[in-house]
């Protein structure tokens, strides 16, 4: 499936959390997603985001605008090496929280997304790539 473009960020600070959101954003838009997409979009990077760096202790986040013959899509994948997540189905449960927070993060983004994938190893780091199709 052809990239038409591609951009990695640092996530290593809130700030860098708040980058994320807002290139999602941009991206969003410039793929003529409408508002309510471009919410989801921003909503999933926002909280995919901020387990990179809570959960993982930092890491990276790449966007990737696609084409898929008449379809365009955003592809957002978050990478860290912390510690993994040792129950990715219990993680992925509604209201499962190891940080405090409402336990919406990952089952949250995957409802928002169109497609979802997450892999971990534990003492490795975990990557979640999320897609959202036009």
């Amino acid at each position: 499936m052809p990239v038409l473009k591609a951009e990695s960020l640092q996530v290593r600070s809130e700030n860098d959390v708040v980058l994320v959101r807002q290139a999602a954003r941009k991206w969003a838009a410039e793929l003529g997603f409408s508002l309510v997409d471009q919410t989801k979009i921003v909503t999933a990077a926002s909280e995919l985001a901020r387990n990179t760096l809570i959960h993982g202790g930092g890491g990276a986040a790449r966007l990737e605008a696609l084409a898929e013959g008449v379809r365009k899509g955003l592809r957002l994948s978050f990478e860290d090496q912390g510690p993994g997540i040792a129950d990715l189905e219990l993680a992925l449960k509604d209201g499962y929280t190891t940080g405090g927070g409402l336990g919406l993060g990952l089952s949250g983004s995957k409802r928002l997304m169109s497609e979802f994938e997450v892999v971990s190893r534990v003492g490795e780091g975990t990557r979640v790539t999320v897609t959202k199709w036009k």
